[in-house]
């Protein structure tokens, strides 16, 4: 059965740093692309990374980029989102997705359920 399920999440002080977990399971993740959504209350949806299945390039939003950096751990399944420099506004609900490649069409299938994450001082 695919699951994703993502951990990691907590509250933080601005300027801080915080890494998330997206661990997968019933299909291996080198053989798909897995995005980083985030979602505050009253907010649309927002696309933070996709990590490529091959050759594994990751694309950033303009809003994350030199701050949050994604790494994937094949032997573990799991994806990561290291974040940094982080501001009160990044504060939201963290999913991972998956897709079949990192395009800006590309339909994601399976969602996780969610780790929050808190940036206040």
């Amino acid at each position: 059965q695919v699951q994703l399920v993502e951990s990691g999440g907590g509250l933080v002080q601005p300027g801080g740093s915080l890494r998330l977990s997206c661990v997968a399971s019933g299909f291996k993740l080198e053989q798909f692309a897995i995005g980083w959504f985030r979602q505050a209350p009253g907010k649309q949806r927002e696309g933070l990374s996709c990590i490529s299945n091959t050759p594994g390039s990751v694309v950033y939003a303009d809003s994350v980029k030199g701050r949050f950096t994604v790494s994937r751990d094949n032997a573990k399944n799991t994806i990561y989102l290291q974040m940094s420099s982080l501001k009160p506004e990044d504060t939201a609900t963290y999913y991972c997705a998956r897709a079949s490649a990192c395009l800006s069409t590309t339909s994601y299938d399976y969602w996780g359920q969610g780790t929050q994450v808190t940036v206040s001082s």
